[in-house]
């Protein structure tokens, strides 16, 4: 990858190679060690970097630290949260501050490797790509946290497409305009790989990264993860497929099930104009058809209010993200350099 050093925006201010979000949260341990790995691992790869560590709401001293580590290198930056907002909320704000021509995120619990970045760098640059994932195939975590994680990414790649063995591994690398584009909130950040090539970016890939034991202290997620991931899977999914087309989405239900009930309905009115049987009585299919139509009309309206609470949003041009223009500029529009 070329080498570049400090880059200069459309404003002048100076920007680094690569940003690099750390979301915290009681590792006060562990961040001086990590700052070292990322210092060292930029200086050798001659690549100029910021660095910012979100401290999302830790009751220990990762404040402190981080306010020291900026003091010996500004290169060190740092944001508190007033409480613990999740991940996701720490990476939204890391990007929002991001300056670097390239974006990278790693956890702060030194399992992901420093070194790893600028290797990930060079492989989104060589191969033209927008997002590279970090995969840890050889991953040294108890089987408690192995075997689920590895079901879980099993459902991913098949409601979602991406061929990816790791969405939630927290070493990734972006080009800047992506992180500007994804929208992450709540615990999206299981799936920025999807949120990216919802937003166009889909030149996605992965490569293998070495992953460690955890050294100090204890995992902050526990079980409950698993349910909050598949059900953030479920919004995500709908997000991506039917959110500008709300009506496909309920419009197919609601069509299915109207069809169904409508012809079990008519079947019966057949079967009693002809051979005389009784519609009610100890035939629950009249129940069932009835149902079935109501619960079909239900989907079409709700598609079609979808429909209207969506139609203005669409209607605003800066809805819809530009990759690129050729000729004449509008007056009112804007430029801005990714």
């Amino acid at each position: 990858m070329e080498q570049t050093r400090l880059r200069h925006s459309a404003d002048g201010a100076e920007r680094p190679d690569v940003s690099i979000i750390v979301p915290a949260y009681e590792e006060a341990e562990s961040l001086p060690e990590l700052a070292d790995g990322l210092r060292a691992a930029c200086d050798e790869a001659g690549l100029s970097f910021q660095v910012w560590i979100i401290d999302d709401g830790s009751r220990d001293d990762t404040w402190a630290v981080v306010q020291r580590l900026h003091e010996e290198d500004p290169r060190f930056a740092g944001l508190r949260f007033r409480r613990n907002y999740g991940k996701s909320a720490a990476l939204a704000t890391g990007f929002e501050r991001a300056q670097g021509r390239y974006v990278a995120t790693i956890d702060a619990d030194l399992q992901d490797d420093p070194k790893e970045i600028p290797r990930l760098l060079d492989t989104l640059e060589e191969g033209g790509y927008d997002l590279v994932s970090g995969w840890k195939r050889d991953r040294k975590d108890p089987l408690t946290k192995t075997i689920p994680s590895r079901f879980f990414n099993w459902v991913t790649r098949l409601f979602s497409g991406l061929p990816l063995h790791d969405f939630n591994c927290g070493l990734k690398v972006y080009r800047r305009e992506v992180v500007k584009s994804v929208n992450v909130y709540g615990e999206l950040h299981r799936y920025i790989p999807l949120l990216a090539k919802w937003e166009g970016y889909d030149r996605v890939t992965e490569q293998e990264v070495q992953h460690h034991a955890r050294k100090y202290g204890t995992t902050k997620f526990g079980p409950e993860r698993f349910i909050q991931g598949f059900l953030d899977l479920i919004t995500v999914v709908f997000l991506t497929r039917y959110a500008v087309r709300p009506m496909h989405f309920f419009g197919s239900i609601g069509t299915v099930a109207f069809v169904l009930g409508f012809g079990i309905n008519l079947w019966l009115s057949v079967d009693k104009i002809v051979f005389g049987d009784p519609i009610g009585g100890a035939r629950p299919l009249l129940l069932l058809g009835l149902l079935l139509i109501l619960f079909g009309s239900q989907m079409f309206t709700t598609g079609l209010l979808g429909e209207m609470v969506i139609q203005p949003r669409m209607e605003d041009p800066s809805t819809y993200e530009v990759a690129d223009a050729v000729g004449p500029a509008d007056e009112a529009a804007e430029v801005v350099e990714g």
